[in-house]
């Protein structure tokens, strides 16, 4: 019987900051013992590890790519990865590894494989955009990425509305930076006057922007988001 390694989630920055300022420094040590990694993008993780330490001894390490283009075939694959007790570390481009990342598949194939797990802590950008909104921290619910097209999105809007003011439950948001501002508009143009909408962008950086009004009051702000990372929080 072939012996395997364990699988270590491996947080990575939220934006361009030093990873000394937002990893811990244990997990920072960590990535010196590992030699494969599963990453989003080898480009974005090589970068990473270089500023986390690992300068000068990239070309000695083992990538191999999982992102939403790799198929089921490639990704049932990586088991062999984990051979002759080999550890094998798992980076996402932003964050927390397999939280709306599809690094979760990886998770789950080792879960089927009886492969230890051991989640590493790290920057959560929807924890801490849920910490600092002063909405209900008790009762919430991620809904990932919403439809795209207005009309689906206006109607899933009007839902997790409905949802969040019969469950007192804070819905939390994320989209792609380029339509932040088109989520933004339609979330002031469906939800009511005093429904509390969090905007929380660039978390852990310098120029980081995180604040919460009523619907009615945001409309008078005049908000212009961009491309900024951000998580977007309601409750009715």
């Amino acid at each position: 019987m072939v012996e395997k390694g364990k699988l270590y989630l491996i947080p990575s920055p939220l934006g361009e900051n030093d990873p000394a300022e937002v990893i811990p420094g244990p997990v920072l040590k960590s990535l010196e013992g590992f030699r494969t990694f599963v990453v989003e993008e080898v480009r974005t993780a090589r970068r990473y590890l270089s500023k986390a330490g690992l300068r000068g001894k990239i070309g000695d390490l083992e990538f191999h790519e999982l992102n939403e283009h790799t198929d089921e075939a490639t990704i049932e694959g990586y088991i062999r990865l984990f051979d002759d007790e080999n550890d094998v570390a798992l980076i996402s481009e932003a964050g927390l590894p397999a939280v709306a990342d599809p690094g979760a598949q990886l998770v789950a194939l080792a879960h089927r494989h009886g492969i230890e797990v051991v989640p590493c802590v790290g920057p959560s950008s929807l924890m801490m955009a849920l910490m600092a909104s002063g909405l209900n921290g008790q009762s919430f619910a991620f809904c990932g990425y919403i439809p795209a097209k207005t009309d689906e999105r206006r109607n899933r809007l009007k839902t997790l509305e409905k949802v969040s003011a019969q469950l007192r439950q804070t819905q939390i948001l994320i989209e792609t930076p380029y339509r932040n501002d088109s989520l933004f508009t339609d979330i002031l143009s469906v939800c009511g006057a005093t429904t509390r909408v969090c905007v929380a962008c660039n978390i852990t950086m310098p120029d980081a922007y995180i604040k919460t009004m009523k619907v009615a009051q945001w409309k008078k702000e005049g908000l212009v988001i961009g491309k900024r990372p951000c998580v977007f929080l309601l409750l009715a």
